[in-house]
């Protein structure tokens, strides 16, 4: 049996549950899933502006303070510049052995995407194929403290350990499938114990001191959520279920670079599970891409007393009319009332291509508080800002057309 726990739900999660996971208790694998879709375009933007950067800050820091502790840690932290990760690891703790997982960064290949893309090709600012549990299963078997990739799934962090441990095979696909399912329990951290749940949150006690989920594995692939002993939060099947439909579509059939796994067959009692049914895998790979979307801005108006609905009213028209007499067009605007008729706040926002007609925006909404409706007010943070729009569009490639690699860094 091998105990995987997960500290990282996401780039800025809690700091300290990755320390308290490798103190607290026994463990053997600690993954750390930093990266939302949107993420990747967030680090390729600051590869661009500096060429060292492009991956997780706060990981290399951490894995100096955790790694070689006894307790082996994976983490997709490299986000779009894995090796620069790996490096600052090295240089902060030149004690560890850490192995990179390359091969998923698309950007100089674009081509192999042929028309998915064509309409953004122009605007892309980062694509990168989804890899597996394979490839951190070869690294963990160069002895390495430390293994850090960029885009790996993020139920693959937990299989890769199990592939490795267990030598499973690649056509094992209900073991496969089990440890997926473990994965995608996990993946999100507290959303398994407690967080976020609604079934149990009346009654749920230590919210501040909340246990992130550990998987205890047999080589049979069943397994039991657990969290250490004394932390707080809950292991409770309603809550393991809320996680299960978290991010599917059909639940016979859960895409993974590694398997297909059909979570209509999972045994659940108890925190325990067993009885996963798997299919073989796709034949393509996803690849998240991002692209330059436009631009937003959104600004605010507060309005006090009687009659607070009508005044936010005309300051919205007001703003309107100003917007067309100053020849301003945009590709949506949007304006929400928040509030009731003794107070209510207006929002208002656009979003376009021209960052030059957006910036004007946030000159109509200011003068409203001398030559708008009486009372307004709210201007503290003075303009809003312009801020950039970073879409995602999925693509598909065959798997053959990816091909990862490890380099190591004794």
């Amino acid at each position: 049996m091998i105990r995987i726990g997960n500290a990282q739900g996401f780039w800025g999660d809690w700091l300290e549950a990755p320390v308290r996971m490798v103190e607290d208790g026994p463990l053997d694998y600690l993954t750390l899933d930093y990266l939302a879709e949107v993420t990747m375009s967030i680090l390729q933007k600051q590869r661009k502006e500096n060429p060292a950067l492009g991956y997780a800050r706060d990981f290399p820091p951490l894995a100096a303070k955790i790694g070689g502790r006894g307790v082996k840690v994976v983490a997709n932290a490299g986000g779009v510049n894995p090796m620069a990760c790996a490096r600052e690891v090295k240089r902060l703790a030149p004690r560890l052995k850490v192995a990179v997982i390359l091969g998923d960064d698309l950007m100089d290949r674009l081509d192999l995407l042929g028309d998915q893309i064509a309409s953004i090709r122009d605007r892309i600012s980062s694509a990168n194929a989804y890899i597996g549990a394979f490839p951190v299963a070869e690294a963990l078997a160069t002895g390495a403290d430390v293994v850090i990739g960029g885009r790996i799934a993020d139920a693959s962090l937990a299989l890769g350990p199990m592939v490795h441990e267990f030598g499973w095979r690649d056509d094992d696909w209900d073991k496969l499938a089990s440890g997926i399912v473990g994965g995608h329990i996990v993946e999100c951290g507290t959303q398994a114990t407690g967080g976020n749940c609604s079934a149990a949150w009346e009654t749920l006690e230590g919210w501040a001191t909340m246990g992130y989920p550990i998987l205890e594995v047999e080589p049979d692939a069943s397994f039991r959520v657990t969290k250490h002993a004394g932390s707080g939060g809950v292991i409770c099947d309603a809550c393991i279920k809320e996680q299960l439909v978290y991010e599917i579509h059909d639940p016979s059939a859960y895409y993974t670079p590694d398997v297909i796994a059909d979570f209509t067959t999972i045994q659940l009692d108890d925190g325990r599970v067993a009885g996963v049914k798997g299919k073989p895998r796709p034949e393509k790979l996803k690849v998240s891409v991002s692209y330059h979307a436009g631009w937003r801005s959104i600004g605010t108006i507060t309005f006090p007393g009687s009659k607070a609905r009508r005044r936010a009213e005309i300051a919205e028209r007001t703003v309107r009319e100003r917007l067309d007499m100053a020849g301003l067009a945009f590709d949506a605007t949007l304006a929400e009332y928040l509030g009731d008729d003794d107070l209510m706040q207006l929002r208002f926002g656009v979003r376009g291509l021209d960052k030059s007609q957006v910036d004007r925006f946030t000159r109509e909404m200011i003068p409203l508080v001398l030559s708008g409706p009486p009372g307004g007010t709210g201007y503290g943070e003075g303009r809003p800002a312009v801020r950039e729009i970073v879409a995602y569009a999925p693509a598909y490639l065959p798997r053959e057309a990816v091909s990862t690699r490890i380099e190591v860094l004794a």
